[in-house]
């Protein structure tokens, strides 16, 4: 019998892709914290960057497997937030920093509620399903408290960010290895269908 979810198999296949998500998330953390210093367009340059390259790496976990599943197009969707992200504020790098709090704050919501939603989908797929969840809920968090508190001064703001990214990279890179762990273990369920 086939999972007519968001597609264990599609995960299991691309758990790289969940990894990579999680290391930029990890590095533009870590870059955040050692230099908390960076001036406003460096910080929205890096996060552009960042923003985009989540996108693209959630994009191509879509498009590899749009037809094994019915709900592939949430990962998409969660790409194509990512990259809009990334390209608004790449085009327009001197926006104001309550406007790039809003921007990022938008799109943090947006990814939370994406990524919560597939949890969800898959807790009965399978283990770990939490750490999506958990990582979607931080992202909700994250997103809430930019748009109550968009004025505090630009140091926290970069910490909120660094810490963010940091804490969804760490869970993105335990659900990989998990998914990893995963397809390693179970057949494909394509063989099961076929009995």
């Amino acid at each position: 019998m086939r999972i007519a979810i968001v597609d264990i198999d599609t995960l299991t296949q691309n758990w790289w892709a969940v990894m990579l998500r999680g290391v930029a998330g990890i590095l533009f953390g870590v870059l955040t914290f050692l230099a908390p210093h960076l001036s406003l367009a460096a910080l929205v340059i890096v996060y552009g960057a960042y923003a985009f390259a989540d996108g693209i790496f959630a994009i191509v976990s879509a498009i590899r497997h749009r037809g094994t599943g019915s709900h592939w197009w949430l990962l998409l969707l969660v790409g194509l937030v990512g990259i809009a992200a990334g390209v608004i504020t790449l085009l327009w790098p001197g926006i104001t920093a309550i406007a790039l709090l809003y921007v990022i704050a938008a799109w943090a919501l947006v990814i939370g509620v994406l990524e919560i939603a597939s949890a969800i989908r898959l807790r009965k797929a399978i283990t770990g399903e939490w750490l999506l969840a958990l990582s979607g809920i931080a992202a909700v968090v994250f997103g809430v408290l930019l748009a109550l508190f968009p004025g505090p001064g630009a140091l926290a703001v970069v910490l909120w960010i660094g810490a963010y990214a940091l804490v969804t990279g760490v869970l993105l890179v335990i659900l990989g290895l998990r998914l990893r762990s995963w397809g390693q273990s179970h057949t494909p369920h394509a063989a099961t269908s076929a009995a």
